[in-house]
């Protein structure tokens, strides 16, 4: 029970560091859905789609590698320094290719130069940053950690209220940018943003030796590449519709399905706090006595804890919605959130099940499962993008990350055997999804009948759980 106290402490020190900085983040949601159009916030979303691909193909799995080998490996410095030469190698040579070939690049993405200039750089300067804050984590400098990422959210939303807000607006900074389109300003809060943070981990790059191991290198190579693979089918599977909506519907639709989409953050952000302390933490605890009983445990309470958020959402959506979006233009979309959470809940139980093939140096078994994933995602919206619309999107990402999930666990149960309470977790799960969607569809957000289902099911679980919840508590 200590480890998972350590594991508890750790995910709540990484979760806040994670999700207070992107919370604050998320409520730019509403001043920008206030400020530019639809189309507009289309724009938005389709420069941070391709920013996601080049972050993906930039990192080549590295940090996930950096994380295995400085583990495991008793020259530790040796791997930071042949992580960060790598990392800084790679991305400034692919950096300024990316620049030379700018304008046959943003014709093909369909991005506007301007644009693309500064996603380049956000994209080079977010990529030497990685490893930096890898060696944070997995030194177990959380505070430090918290800290920098922190300030970069706060630069952003500072100069975004600066630049974009009709009340608070500096007229005497937007003419210092004199851009041609608002959204540009974005773009601009965002470069300045990562260019303080890459100052301020500075230092850690000149904590490693300068020196480098090839054999390390081909360690983290061997490790990293199935996790690009699996990163990139990641990025098709969560932004293929941002990206195929503008073509296939128009850009309002887009905005208004983007926007949305947005209301899932509370269990994005859950899954992203959960993997920063879990990481770690099961790469650290692999070789511990009863480590896959503890990693069973875990995924209980993460079911639990995601299955109250999905219904918490769902049932008070009417409640939180206007917090973040206003215009009615933007509502269009409202209809995909229950779907959008209970597929956001599914990648992150694959996160969990995931760890076998980590812990057994098996990556490119999640490369297979997230490639199965991004071709369900890219047939299903080609197909039925024409027929039902933006639903289809919702219903893509939910099929994909559903099937990821289940054969995560079927593979698993060969390779790396994990005592799950498999008909405990289903049990939570599929209660929570049909207390959901029957408030959000069939009594029609009903909040008061939803408050109902939710207190029952927070009671069934208090029940069946309430010896082990009086451990944990005691301890």
């Amino acid at each position: 029970m200590s480890v998972l106290k350590t594991f508890f402490k750790d995910t709540i020190i990484y979760g806040l560091a994670i999700v207070l900085p992107r919370l604050i983040n998320f409520l730019l949601v509403r001043l920008h859905t206030d400020v530019l159009p639809n189309e507009a916030y289309s724009e938005n979303t389709e420069f941070y789609v391709v920013a996601a691909f080049f972050n993906v193909i930039l990192t080549y799995g590295m940090e996930t590698s950096f994380f295995r080998f400085f583990s495991k490996n008793k020259d530790k410095s040796m791997v930071l320094s042949t992580a960060m030469i790598t990392i800084a190698f790679t991305t400034l040579l692919f950096g300024a290719l990316l620049f030379i070939f700018n304008t046959t690049i943003s014709e093909a993405l369909r991005i506007n130069k301007d644009f693309y200039n500064l996603l380049v750089g956000i994209t080079i300067i977010d990529t030497l940053i990685v490893i930096p804050f890898a060696y944070l984590r997995v030194t177990g400098r959380p505070i430090k950690f918290a800290t920098i990422k922190l300030l970069n959210v706060l630069i952003i939303v500072v100069l975004n209220v600066l630049l974009l807000s009709t009340t608070y607006g500096s007229e005497n900074l937007k003419s210092f940018f004199s851009v041609a389109n608002s959204v540009e300003y974005i773009f601009i809060a965002n470069l300045i943003a990562s260019a303080v943070v890459l100052l301020l981990v500075l230092p850690y790059f000149f904590k490693a030796k300068f020196q480098f191991d090839t054999k390390i290198l081909k360690q983290l190579l061997s490790y990293g590449w199935p996790i690009m693979i699996a990163g990139l089918a990641f990025v098709i599977n969560e932004n293929l519709d941002k990206w195929l909506l503008p073509e296939m519907e128009n850009e309002f639709v887009n905005g208004a399905y983007s926007a949305c989409y947005k209301l899932a953050v509370f269990m994005t952000l859950f899954i992203q706090a959960f993997r920063m302390g879990a990481e770690p933490f099961f790469f650290n605890h692999s070789d511990t006595e009863n480590a896959t009983q503890t990693y069973a445990t875990i995924l209980k309470y993460f079911t639990i804890v995601g299955s109250l958020g999905l219904m918490i959402v769902v049932i008070y959506i009417d409640i939180l919605r206007p917090i973040f979006i206003k215009q009615e233009s933007y509502l269009l979309a409202l209809d995909i959130v229950p779907i959008v959470l209970l597929a956001n809940l599914c990648l992150g139980i694959y996160h969990n099940l995931s760890i076998w093939y980590k812990l057994t140096d098996k990556t490119r078994f999640g490369m297979y499962i997230s490639l199965v994933g991004a071709a369900i995602t890219i047939i299903f919206n080609l197909v039925f993008i024409p027929k039902i619309g933006f639903m289809a999107c919702a219903y893509a990402t939910l099929m994909a990350y559903g099937i990821m999930m289940l054969m995560s666990y079927g593979l698993g149960r060969k390779h790396y055997p994990v005592p799950y309470q498999v008909s405990r977790i289903v049990m939570y799960l599929l209660i929570s999804v049909v207390f959901s969607f029957i408030t959000y569809y069939h009594f029609e957000r009903d909040m008061l009948i939803g408050t109902v289902f939710l207190l029952l099911y927070m009671l069934f679980i208090a029940f069946l759980e309430r010896n082990e919840l009086k451990q944990i508590i005691k301890r």
